[in-house]
Parts: C-alpha cells; sequence; structure tokens
C-alpha cells in the first residue's frame, strides 16, 4: 500500500490536477520562459499568481499582484477590480498566516474575533481593509467585498464601530436567536492536538478497550501522514502516530470505523481520492486494529482494493448475519450533454463480509451500483422493518434513497424509493448527510446540506444578512419520517433554511437534553470562502436555534471531519474538528472544542457488545424512557458513527433532561432482533451491556481534568483589544 500511495502521489505532481499549485507554478514558469519577449505575459503572471497563493506563497503573490497592477491599462477597470480583488484576498490570507498560524491562539479566526483573535501584526489586514474599501467605492453591489471588509476590520478590533456605516453588516457579533448556550473553548493547542495539515477526517473512538476516547485524524493530502492521539485519561494526550504501523501510509480526506472482523477492537476504513477526478483514482485502505496498539493496512488481502475517488462511505450488517458489511459512494464527473469526451465510470460499490476477514464486491446484483458525483452516504432503517437502507447526497442534482429489500447472504437487493418516499421533489446539490430521529417519535429522519452555489460563499452571507435574495432557496433539507414511508421536508418551519454550505459535520446533544444537536464545518476549496462554521441546538424536536456566537465555534477556517465525544468522561460533550482547506497554503491547525458543561441535566451513557449481532452493536436501537417534570419521555438513538464526514465513537452518551431516573431501558440488537429491557436505572454513569446478558455492568472510569494553563495567567500580547 505504502508504494502505491506513493506511485500516486507523483502521478498527482501535474498541472492539470486541480489542487497541485506547485505543478501549475513550474508549468506557468516554464511558458513564461519561452516568451519573456514576445508575448503579454499579464494574463499569465495573473494566472501564476493565483497559484502562489494556493501555495501558500503570499507575499509573491501580493508582489505579482502589484506589479500587475502597474501594467495594466487603466481603462480596464474590470481587469483592474479583478486583479484588486485578488490582491486583497492575499494581504487577508498573508494576515491569517502571520497571525491565526504562526501567532495562534485559542481565539484565533473565531466569529466574531476578539480579544486573543484580534491580529497583533495589522498591516496585511490594514491593506486589505484599504483595498476592499476601493473596490466598494467603485462597485457598491460588491457583496463579497463587503462581507471580507467587515472581516478584515474584525481582525483589527474595529468591528461593528469602525466599519463605515454604508457598508457595515450588522450583528455579525451576536447570535440573531434568543437561544444562548455557554462558550465551549478551542484547548486544541494546550493538548497539542492542533496538528497543521489540509482539510481532512477525525475519529473520536476507544481504539485500545481502556475506557477514554482516543482520537484519529487524517489529511486529503498524500504526502500528509495521519495521527493517532492516545487519550492517556490523565489529562494529556500521547502521538502514538509513528509508532502504529502507518508510517507512508498517508492521505484520506474522510475516514470511518467498525469492527469489521467481530474480535472486541475497532478498525479504520480509509477513504481517498474526493475531488480530484482523473488524480483521485486513489486505493482506500482498511486499516486492522491488532488490539496491541499498532494498525495492519489489510487492504489488499480483504479483497476492498479499488480505485475509485471517494470520501463517502458507510458500514452497517445489510443483511442481518451479525457482521458488518461495507456501502461506498464513489465520485464520476458526469459529462455535459452532447458531449463526445470518453467519461470515466466509477460505481457506488456494496462488499459484503464473508466473516473470514475478506469481502465480495455484490453491488451490481444488488442493484446498488449508483453512478454519480457522491458526496455523502448513509445507512439506517427509515421504516422500522428490520433492515438497513441507504440514503445518498450527490452533486448531481439529486438524492436518492435505497430500500433494503432483505435477503440471505449476498443474495440482498435494494430498490430506488426516492419518488415513492417523496424526495425527488427538491434539487440541486448536496453535501453530508445523515439519519437520525431529531423529534425522538422513533422513527428515522434524514438531514441533507445543500451545496448549490453560482457566487461565492461571501455573497451569499452578506446577502443573507442584508435580506437580499441570492437565487438560493433550498439552504437545507431536513427531512421529516412521516411513519409511511414518506418524508416531508421541514426545514423552513424548523428554522434551518440558512445559508451553510456545509463540508465535514456531525450530531450530538450538547446540553444533555436528550434532543440532537448538530455542528457543521463550511466553506469550499475557494479562498474568499471565508465563513463561519455553525451550531445548532434542537430545541425539544421542533426548532433549531443558531447558537454559533455564544457558543463560540464560528471558526472561519475551513471545516471537515467532526467528532462528537465525551473525551473527559464528565457527561457532556466535546468537540474535535479537523480544519484546511483543499490547497497545501490553506492548511490551518484543528480545533478541539471543551464544553463547559451547559446545565445540570442528567446522562447515561451506555457501551454494548452485540453476540448474535456484529460484536461493536452497529446498528442497534437504543430507547431510553424516563419521567421530566411530571411528563413521560422517550429518547432514541442508533448505535452509529453520526454523520457522513467525521465520526463519532459507538458509545451511546444519552442525555435525559431533569430526569432522577431511568425508568426504562430498551435495546433492539440489530442483525439478531434480540430485544433486552432494564427497569429503574440510575443516570450520570456508565454502563456496558453485553446481548443475552440481562444483568448490566457498571463502568468506573474517572473523569479528566485537562491539563490546561491558567488563562489568568497570560499576557495579553502588545496590540490586542
Amino acid at each position: 500500500m505504502v508504494e502505491l500511495l506513493l506511485e500516486k502521489r507523483l502521478f498527482a505532481h501535474n498541472s492539470q490536477n486541480p489542487f497541485n499549485a506547485e505543478a501549475k507554478i513550474f508549468t506557468v514558469d516554464s511558458i513564461l520562459a519561452l516568451h519573456s519577449e514576445d508575448y503579454d505575459n499579464n494574463a499569465l503572471n495573473y494566472v501564476k499568481a493565483s497559484h502562489l497563493l494556493q501555495a501558500g506563497q503570499e507575499e509573491k503573490s501580493i508582489a505579482a499582484l502589484t506589479q500587475l497592477l502597474k501594467n495594466v491599462d487603466g481603462t480596464n477597470t474590470k481587469l483592474i477590480k479583478l486583479i484588486t480583488s485578488n490582491l486583497a484576498l492575499s494581504y487577508l490570507r498573508l494576515g491569517e498566516r502571520s497571525n491565526c498560524i504562526a501567532g495562534h491562539a485559542a481565539e484565533s479566526c473565531i466569529l466574531p474575533i476578539k480579544g486573543l483573535g484580534i491580529h497583533t501584526k495589522p498591516i496585511a489586514s490594514q491593506k486589505a481593509k484599504e483595498l476592499y474599501l476601493s473596490i466598494l467605492n467603485n462597485d457598491p453591489n460588491d457583496l463579497e467585498s463587503r462581507w471580507l471588509l467587515n472581516i478584515a476590520c474584525m481582525t483589527l478590533g474595529e468591528y461593528p464601530k469602525e466599519v463605515p456605516a454604508k457598508w457595515l453588516l450588522p450583528g455579525l457579533d451576536g447570535d440573531a436567536d434568543s437561544v444562548r448556550v455557554l462558550a465551549f473553548e478551542d484547548v486544541a493547542s494546550d493538548l497539542k492536538l492542533d496538528v497543521n495539515n489540509m482539510g481532512g477526517g477525525s475519529i473520536a473512538e476507544d481504539f485500545d478497550n481502556d475506557g477514554y476516547i482516543d482520537l484519529m485524524i487524517s489529511s486529503i493530502g498524500l504526502a500528509d501522514k495521519m495521527h493517532y492521539f492516545k487519550n492517556n485519561g490523565d489529562g494529556t494526550f500521547t502521538d502514538l502516530t509513528d509508532k502504529i504501523g502507518l508510517t507512508g501510509i498517508n492521505g484520506g480526506l474522510n475516514m470511518i470505523q467498525a469492527d469489521y472482523n467481530n474480535d472486541g477492537f475497532k478498525d479504520i476504513f480509509v477513504l481517498r481520492g474526493a475531488w480530484k477526478r482523473r488524480f483521485g483514482k486513489e486505493p482506500n485502505s482498511l486499516l486492522k486494529n491488532n488490539g496491541d496498539g499498532t494498525f495492519t493496512d489489510v487492504t489488499v488481502n480483504s479483497g476492498l482494493l479499488s480505485f475509485h475517488p471517494t470520501q463517502a462511505g458507510t458500514w452497517n450488517d445489510f443483511n442481518n448475519d451479525g457482521w458488518v458489511d461495507l456501502f461506498i459512494g464513489n465520485e464520476t464527473v458526469m459529462n455535459a450533454p452532447g458531449s463526445n469526451a470518453v467519461q470515466e465510470i466509477h460505481p457506488c460499490e456494496l462488499f459484503i463480509n464473508n466473516q473470514d476477514g475478506t469481502f465480495t464486491d455484490i453491488s451490481q446484483k444488488a442493484q446498488v451500483d449508483i453512478v454519480g458525483f457522491i458526496k455523502g452516504v448513509t445507512s439506517g432503517d427509515y421504516n422500522n422493518d428490520g433492515l438497513k437502507d441507504i440514503f445518498i447526497s450527490s452533486m448531481n442534482e439529486g438524492r436518492m434513497l435505497l430500500k433494503n429489500k432483505g435477503g440471505k447472504g449476498k443474495e440482498i437487493t435494494f430498490e430506488n424509493v426516492t419518488a415513492e418516499a417523496g424526495l425527488d421533489l427538491d434539487k440541486g446539490k448536496t453535501f453530508p448527510t445523515w439519519f437520525w430521529d431529531y423529534n425522538n417519535d422513533g422513527w428515522l429522519d434524514i438531514f441533507v446540506c445543500d451545496y448549490t452555489s453560482e457566487n461565492s460563499l461571501a455573497y451569499y452571507f452578506a446577502a443573507e444578512n442584508l435580506g437580499i435574495p441570492a437565487g438560493n432557496p433550498d439552504k437545507t433539507f431536513l427531512y421529516r419520517n412521516n411513519q409511511d414511508g414518506t418524508f416531508t421536508n421541514v426545514a423552513k418551519e424548523a428554522g434551518l433554511n440558512k445559508n451553510i454550505f456545509a463540508m465535514g459535520s456531525n450530531f450530538g446533544d450538547i446540553d444533555n437534553d436528550g434532543y440532537l444537536d448538530m455542528y457543521l464545518g463550511t466553506g469550499n476549496p475557494a479562498y474568499e470562502s471565508i465563513i463561519p462554521n455553525k451550531m445548532f441546538k434542537n430545541i425539544d424536536g421542533k426548532r433549531f436555534a443558531d447558537v454559533t456566537t455564544s457558543a463560540r465555534v464560528g471558526h472561519l477556517q475551513k471545516g471537515h471531519g467532526v467528532s462528537f465525544a465525551d473525551f473527559d468522561n464528565d457527561g457532556d460533550q466535546d468537540i474535535n474538528i479537523e480544519m484546511g482547506g483543499a490547497y497545501d497554503g490553506d492548511s490551518y491547525q484543528n480545533s478541539f472544542f471543551l464544553n463547559p458543561g451547559q446545565n445540570n441535566n442528567h446522562w447515561i451513557s451506555i457501551d454494548l457488545e452485540g453476540s448474535k449481532s456484529n460484536r461493536a452493536a452497529i446498528g442497534s436501537r437504543v430507547k431510553v424512557t424516563f419521567r421530566e417534570n411530571g411528563v413521560s419521555r422517550s429518547v432514541y438513538r442508533d448505535v452509529n458513527s453520526g454523520g457522513s464526514f467525521g465520526c463519532s465513537p459507538f458509545r451511546r452518551e444519552i442525555g435525559i433532561g431533569k430526569a432522577n431516573i431511568i425508568d426504562e431501558l430498551e435495546i433492539k440488537w440489530h442483525g439478531s432482533g434480540t430485544v433486552q429491557v432494564f427497569q429503574n436505572i440510575k443516570p450520570d454513569q456508565f454502563i456496558k451491556i453485553f446481548e443475552g446478558n440481562d444483568v448490566i455492568k457498571f463502568v468506573e472510569l474517572k473523569k479528566i481534568n485537562w491539563l490546561l494553563p491558567n488563562r489568568l495567567c497570560i499576557p495579553v500580547l502588545a496590540g490586542g483589544r
């Protein structure tokens, strides 16, 4: 596998690779050298400046664009604006590199930017501000520049009072909703988790079975190694990357975990090649957890070796045999109508577990060899028939629901019921997705985020702030399960019809009220996509409140893999997010947001181990019933890793509000169909349940006090406000 990945890395060093800026710079330089005197080089120098920015060479980009402004015809206002916009963007990124990266602080790049997040080296942001003002004076309707001007002013500590009134975007320093939560704190730097890399995946899981949640992260770059952080249980993590047997197993925009061989240790599947088109035919990797602190790449021997660009996969037991199977959604770039170009087809794959460490691809026979630009897949039992179904999100103006029709072994088949379910009515490109029971009615609903854009993301955020229609009415889709095989999109009624443009994202219960909240990483590869990640709190299963600002999680850097987990065993869920963009020059430190504890709500943490069902209990359903304020209600949770881009642990962390006792805990084991019921359980503890054993095992896990510096002893740097 190491040799294969190195071969793919060398192949990708090509100027036709959309994300290899260095190769593009080399090509432009070669052309400029051949035509140094007899060629109009302004266009080439402009292209080179853009690639220099993508490569992280902001100062060279600034120099090239500044010279171009001197060279171009002063009457060509359109070209002057284009160059000026890129020059301002280069200064803005230089300001980020000089401050947010080189002088990184916990508040860096978090909207609203304040405190230690304000730039102490302000020259670059000041230049960006001046350039955006000049652009707006000539083109007052440039909403992208207006958004970025407000961000530049914020980095200087000038928002909102010193932003010219006619260009001010009000309210960026507060939540529009009256709902508030206590602020999370980014402690990634303190815990040495702040790896600086490009976008990638995140898995929170107890990989060594010691009761403490560890962390695995990856990066899309094939030159970037994976990082495995062991939770030591004493307030620290240790980076064991170079000691776990994965040297050279680099890259991977996404990862998903499972216990594929039922040995009791969680394994990892790495997904590679997304977005890269013909340069994305990279192999995925199945990493077997050896149970001794090391992993082994068993991709070839397992039968999972293939070469399709992807970042989307889901583990589940699709044939109910007690062993998890694997569905992968691959990316096929669809030719334009009438095109005669040769098209490379990358159909979806369904690998059935042979129960001996190997898998068999039955995608064609099972009628799931879907062709499309697939960006997200999720699995769950939407119709409560005991069979796991599949939902597909794609960039092909549609989505797809595949109903599992059953069958034994490798004889299972699926049926496309998208239209029947009412899911064919909404068009547009979509990205992250998941099944969840957001309203606790016992039926899985579907969330999927729109990713359609004709303008820059900064433009859309400015337009929404000003109440200007921007031509993108569908921004998220919340499909409520009607309990009859159909769904209704209730995003607008739920308060979710907002600009988000999510990529990495996931869900969890931040305040233990029993309702699932979500955190959405945002962005796209463009450098002007400086928009905040978003957190939405679920209000009684009826609507969602944007609590991004009060939670202090509105990071402006590009958000990828997201994991919710109780890393410190204190009963509330913390959040890890893998940051960074698609280009080498757009890397950034990851964030680890510590939950301060939102209230005195109670909780229960449940670890399940199957025997007839798959050992990790993936797909099993937990129902917790309790009385709160004199009213009986139930909370439902499926065992899974959460959303399609980022993984939470299989251990179920369930809030029960103010209830002092759990009246009933019901486990419906997936695969076997066994149902176990337990009664009168005290909350605020960790328990383990074995399939078929009616005795609960109570687990003693100590609460972790993170070794963090005393914030009161940290001096404010000169220039901070």
